[in-house]
């Protein structure tokens, strides 16, 4: 006797990824009313990658250019964390943010900063030397931005009280269980897992690192390839890290959308410096010991990763630098922190949690894609349809919110 197979499980809309991007969006479906909702996740808890590995900074908007998705989503969401943090009695301060400038030579990038920040409605103040060393005392500049919005939190605590109330509010939440590939049919759309088949009307990819991986199993042609890039950050220690009040930038360089070696002090009182940014040697590379041969070979034989390196190599080696040498981070540290030596360091070998990797999407002609990326595979008009989250690093945690409105908005046809 042949027994009858279960039919998988139907779902209005699937969500795949459990990162804070992930679950904003289930988020904002239960608020817009959507009653049958799922979350797929391959790993056991949430918010494991991105997420939980990033310098917790609620940003400003103050870098992005006018009028993209990043500006004008950070700037909603730099607002909106702060109240999602003060409404859950979760961990966060507005510490405000010092942006220094070290040599002439970056003033004018400078300049172009306080445009775009007061262009996105951020208040920028402009401070010369003196003024700098009254927000923080230990930094030598010639010229500084105070930025008093930006402030830090626990992005990790968040992702998980949105999981929370996701639950009470009905979603499934399905942990360990790794998304291969969806299918759109006629009538639905199948996402493959490895532990069965999900059904659903519409889905969501947010899988961050694995975000190009899916949509080409898909049978889908995201136009850019992920490329890890890992930040490592390390404990600043000692007379100048107690020093050291808020958040304390550079000037960054605009061929690159890493913001620099810079000093955070988090919601429990300690002070970490860094990203560099070296290319991960796996996907989730966290360190220079994970190697997974095959993700390493197809981005090194990938064409816009080549054009890239090609253009960006001395850029590239003062990063690994800086990874392989205590020295060369303290020195980075130093421009901003005079005094600041290697012995002031706890790094990523003496604290494992400091690596993050950024998922950063890139294009065929080797350029770094700047703004959030979806595409949608399908629209809501001709049935099922699949959205792809092809490119959300920072300030992605900071936008969260937002950006799950803005991706339901899209789902049912009435983005701007």
């Amino acid at each position: 006797m042949t027994l009858p197979v279960a039919p998988s499980p139907h779902h209005d809309v699937v969500v795949v990824g459990g990162g804070i991007v992930g679950l904003a969006v289930l988020h904002e479906l239960l608020a817009a009313g959507h009653t049958s909702v799922a979350l797929v996740e391959r790993e056991h808890t949430a918010g494991t990658h991105q997420t939980g590995r990033n310098s917790n900074v609620i940003h400003s908007g103050l870098y992005y250019a006018p009028g993209s998705l990043k500006a004008r989503l950070a700037v909603e969401g730099c607002a909106e964390t702060k109240a999602f943090c003060a409404e859950h009695d979760l961990p966060w301060q507005e510490c405000g943010k010092v942006v220094v400038a070290t040599g002439a030579d970056e003033l004018p990038r400078m300049a172009e900063l306080v445009r775009r920040g007061r262009a996105n409605g951020v208040e920028v103040h402009e401070l010369d030397e003196a003024g700098v060393r009254e927000r923080e005392p230990a930094v030598a500049a010639i010229a500084g931005l105070w930025v008093p919005s930006t402030g830090i939190c626990d992005y990790g605590a968040i992702t998980r009280r949105l999981a929370d109330l996701a639950v009470q509010r009905g979603a499934v939440l399905h942990t360990g269980r790794a998304v291969r590939s969806v299918q759109r049919r006629r009538g639905d759309v199948v996402v493959h897992t490895d532990r069965g088949d999900l059904r659903a009307g519409q889905v969501v990819v947010c899988a961050g690192l694995r975000s190009d991986e899916i949509a080409r199993a898909s049978g889908f042609d995201p136009g850019v390839r992920i490329v890890p890039f890992r930040g490592e950050y390390s404990d600043l220690v000692g007379p100048i890290g107690e020093s050291v009040r808020g958040l304390v930038y550079p000037v960054p360089d605009p061929a690159f959308p890493f913001l620099g070696v810079h000093a955070t002090r988090g919601v429990d009182g300690s002070v970490h410096v860094g990203p560099n940014a070296v290319l991960a040697l796996a996907r989730e590379g966290y360190d220079w010991r994970t190697l997974r041969v095959r993700e390493l070979v197809g981005t090194l034989t990938d064409p816009g990763f080549l054009t890239l390196a090609g253009r960006q190599w001395r850029y590239g080696l003062g990063e690994m630098h800086r990874s392989l040498s205590r020295s060369a981070m303290a020195a980075a540290v130093a421009r901003m922190l005079p005094g600041v030596t290697a012995g002031d360091l706890r790094t990523p070998h003496d604290v494992p949690r400091r690596a993050g990797v950024r998922a950063q999407a890139i294009r065929p002609d080797g350029s770094l894609v700047d703004d959030f990326l979806f595409v949608q595979d399908g629209s809501p008009e001709d049935g099922p349809s699949v959205l792809h989250v092809l490119n959300a690093p920072s300030p992605a945690a900071t936008a969260a919110l937002p950006i799950g409105r803005e991706i339901v908005a899209r789902l049912e046809g009435k983005a701007a």
